[in-house]
C-alpha cells in the first residue's frame, strides 16, 4: 500500500511537471522525478515508472499515456491544460485530473478543458451571398474582394424581395449593400424606372451615382442624378429616357413629377432607398416624402441604410406591416460606441476669440500620427501655348494680398473643417488663404458647379483643406482624410456621428479635434453620451501658438473686408424676400 500510494503520489507530480514544462518530453521528466522524489523506484523496471503496474493494469489508458510518436500532439494538448492547471492549488489539480474507479486499480487522466472548440464562421463570399460573376468581377476591379458586415447582413434578404433597414457604422459600405441587390435583380428583369434611391444632399448623389456606375458597367446600367442646383430642362430629357437608377434629392424629384406631361414616371419602381435615412425622415423633408409615396407603388421593396438610429427609424422597424408583407429585416450593429475604434477623438479647450491662432498653428504642426499622409504641392501647370512676346510672369494660385506665399508654409495633411454657418466657412477659406494655406469651400452658397469642383480639388489632393457645412457630413467617401475638425460643435449629437466619419474609414486611422469653446460644455456632454465615449483634452503649446498672433489678426481683418466686399450672401437674402413676398401675395383674398 506504501508503494501504491507512492506511485500515485508520483503520478501526479510527473502530470504537472510535464505540464508545466511543455518543452520536455513525458519520459525524460518523469525518469527525472522519478530518481529525485522516490529512490524506492529506482530499482523497479522502466515500465513501472512509464505507466505500467503490475498489479493494476497501465496507469494511463491508450491515448492518454506518453507515446514517442504523438509528442507534437502531446504538446498541443498542453497548451489547453496548462491554463486550467496553474489556477488550481497543487491538492486540487490532483483530485479533478485524476481519478481512480470503484476498485482502484485503474486510474485515468480526465481533462475537463478539451471540450468541443467552435470552429470561426467562414467569411462568407460575394458569390455565396447570391452576386453574379460579372458584378464580383467588377468588386475585384475595385479591390473589393470580401463583404463587409452590413453588406453580407442586407444582401440576402434584399434579393429575397424583402424591406430592408441597415445600420452601420460611416465607412462600413452601405452604399455597397444596397447597389450590389439593385444591379443583382435588374439584370434579370431590366427596365427603367427601375429603382430610386433619395439623398439628403447633392454631393453624396453624385458619389452613388459613381459607384452604380462603375459596379454596373458590364451590364451597361443607366444612371441619372436629380438634384438642386443643376439644369432642370437637361434633367427633364435624361428622365425621359428612363434610366434604371435615379440618385436624387427629395425635393427636385418632386419638383419634376408635379411639372411632367406624362412621358414618364415611378409606376415600375422596384426598389426605393433611402440613404442616410435618420437625415431624410425628419421635418425638413416630411412634405416631398409624403408626396413620393403617394406616387410610388405599393408592391415595392423600401430600404432604409444609416448610420445612427433616430426614434423615427426605430418607429418605421416597429411597425405592424400592412397585410401579406413581412416586417423589414433590421441589422443593428452590435457595438454601442457608433464611432469606430481606429478613430481618435479629442477636444480642445479654448475662448472662442483666439480659435484662429490654434487653427493655424494645428495645421501646420499636426498630429505626428497623420503627418505621414503629408502631400507634396502640386507643380505649376505649364501654358497650353507659348507666350512669344509676353514676358510677364505666370500668376501663382491662390495669391494672397499678405507678404507670405502658400509655397513658404508645409501644406497639413487633408483635412475637413467642419462650421454651422455658410458665412464661417467662406470667412476661414479666405482666412486660411491669405495665410499661405491652400483650402477650398463647400456650402449652399456657392453654385453646384463650384461645390463639385471644390470635391474634385480635395479628392485630388490639390488642396489639403476643405472648409464645409454640414452639406458635406454625410456619406462622402474620400480616401486618406487625416483630420476632421469641428470648428463649431453641432447642434444635434447625431451630426457629430457623420462629421467624424469622414475619416478612419475601412480600418484606417483618423483623428477628430473639436474646438470647445465657453459655450459649448453641455454639448460637448450631449456628444459624449450619444457615441458612448470619452473625448480626450488635447493641448498645445500656447507660446508657439501665440507667436503667428499678429499675422493671424491682419488676415482676420483681410478676410472679413473680403467678405464684405463682395456682399457675400446678398443675393441670397434677396431672393429669400422676393419669395416671402410672393407667399405673402398668394395667401391675400382675390376682391370680387
Amino acid at each position: 500500500m506504501a508503494i501504491g500510494r507512492k506511485r500515485k503520489e508520483l503520478t501526479a507530480d510527473d502530470l504537472l511537471r510535464r505540464e508545466e514544462t511543455l518543452s520536455v518530453k513525458r519520459q525524460k521528466t518523469t525518469s527525472q522525478v522519478g530518481k529525485r522524489r522516490s529512490p524506492e523506484l529506482d530499482s523497479e523496471p522502466e515500465s513501472d515508472a512509464s505507466g505500467d503496474s503490475s498489479e493494476g493494469g497501465p496507469l494511463l489508458k491508450d491515448g492518454d499515456g506518453d507515446n514517442g510518436s504523438d509528442d507534437e500532439d502531446v504538446e498541443d494538448s498542453d497548451d489547453v491544460q496548462s491554463s486550467d492547471v496553474h489556477q488550481q492549488p497543487l491538492d486540487e489539480q490532483s483530485t479533478t485530473r485524476i481519478r481512480a474507479d470503484t476498485s482502484g486499480a485503474q486510474r485515468k487522466i480526465v481533462d475537463n478543458s478539451q471540450e468541443p472548440l467552435s470552429l470561426p464562421k467562414k467569411t462568407p463570399s460575394f458569390t455565396s451571398l447570391g452576386i453574379s460573376d460579372p458584378i464580383v468581377r467588377a468588386l475585384a476591379n475595385m479591390s473589393i474582394r470580401l463583404p463587409t458586415e452590413v453588406q453580407a447582413a442586407c444582401i440576402p434578404p434584399m434579393l429575397t424581395g424583402r424591406d430592408c433597414i441597415g445600420n452601420a457604422k460611416t465607412g462600413s459600405g452601405k452604399t455597397f449593400a444596397f447597389a450590389l441587390p439593385i444591379i443583382q435583380s435588374l439584370s434579370k428583369d431590366p427596365y427603367g424606372i427601375y429603382a430610386l434611391v433619395l439623398t439628403p444632399t447633392r454631393e453624396l448623389a453624385f458619389q452613388i451615382s459613381e459607384q452604380f456606375a462603375v459596379i454596373g458597367s458590364a451590364l451597361n446600367v443607366k444612371t441619372s442624378i436629380i438634384v438642386g442646383g443643376m439644369d432642370m430642362m437637361a434633367q427633364a430629357i435624361d428622365l425621359r429616357n428612363r434610366p434604371h437608377v435615379v440618385i436624387a434629392t427629395p425635393g427636385r424629384i418632386v419638383d419634376h413629377l408635379r411639372s411632367s406631361t406624362g412621358e414618364w414616371d415611378l409606376s415600375r419602381v422596384k426598389f426605393l432607398i433611402l440613404d442616410e435615412a435618420d437625415r431624410l425622415l425628419t421635418s425638413t423633408f416630411a412634405p416631398d416624402l409624403s408626396y413620393l409615396f403617394g406616387v410610388l407603388p405599393k408592391e415595392r421593396q423600401t430600404c432604409l441604410f444609416t448610420a445612427t438610429l433616430t426614434p423615427a427609424v426605430e418607429k418605421i422597424a416597429d411597425a405592424t406591416p400592412r397585410a401579406g408583407k413581412q416586417k423589414p429585416f433590421v441589422h443593428r450593429m452590435l457595438s454601442s460606441v457608433e464611432t469606430v475604434e481606429t478613430l481618435k477623438q479629442s477636444y480642445l479647450l479654448l475662448p472662442s476669440h483666439i480659435r484662429e491662432p490654434y487653427l493655424f498653428y494645428l495645421l501646420c504642426n499636426p498630429p505626428k500620427s497623420v503627418i505621414h499622409l503629408r502631400r507634396a504641392p502640386p507643380e505649376p501647370t505649364k501654358p497650353a501655348h507659348k507666350q512669344r512676346h509676353s514676358k510677364k510672369p505666370l500668376k501663382k494660385p491662390f495669391k494672397t494680398p499678405s507678404s507670405s506665399d502658400s509655397s513658404e508654409i508645409i501644406q497639413p495633411p487633408p483635412t475637413i473643417i467642419f462650421c454651422a454657418r455658410t458665412r464661417t466657412a467662406a470667412y476661414l477659406t479666405s482666412l486660411l488663404r491669405t495665410l499661405g494655406i491652400r483650402s477650398t469651400a463647400l456650402h449652399s452658397k456657392i453654385t453646384q458647379r463650384a461645390r463639385l469642383n471644390s470635391l474634385s480639388l480635395f479628392r485630388s489632393r490639390m488642396i489639403p483643406v476643405l472648409i464645409t457645412t454640414d452639406v458635406g457630413a454625410r456619406g462622402l467617401d474620400i480616401d486618406d482624410v487625416a483630420m476632421v475638425i469641428n470648428w463649431d460643435i453641432p447642434r444635434e449629437p447625431e451630426e457629430y456621428t457623420h462629421r467624424v466619419g469622414r475619416t478612419a474609414r475601412m480600418g484606417k486611422d483618423g483623428i477628430a479635434i473639436s474646438f470647445v469653446t465657453e459655450r459649448d460644455e453641455d454639448s460637448v456632454l450631449a456628444i459624449e453620451n450619444r457615441i458612448n465615449t470619452k473625448l480626450e483634452e488635447m493641448t498645445l503649446p500656447e507660446e508657439k501658438v501665440l507667436e503667428k498672433l499678429n499675422a493671424v489678426s491682419t488676415a482676420k481683418r483681410l478676410a472679413n473686408m473680403e467678405l464684405h466686399d463682395s456682399n457675400f450672401g446678398q443675393r441670397e437674402e434677396i431672393h429669400k424676400k422676393k419669395k416671402g413676398r410672393l407667399d405673402s401675395e398668394r395667401s391675400l383674398p382675390v376682391s370680387t
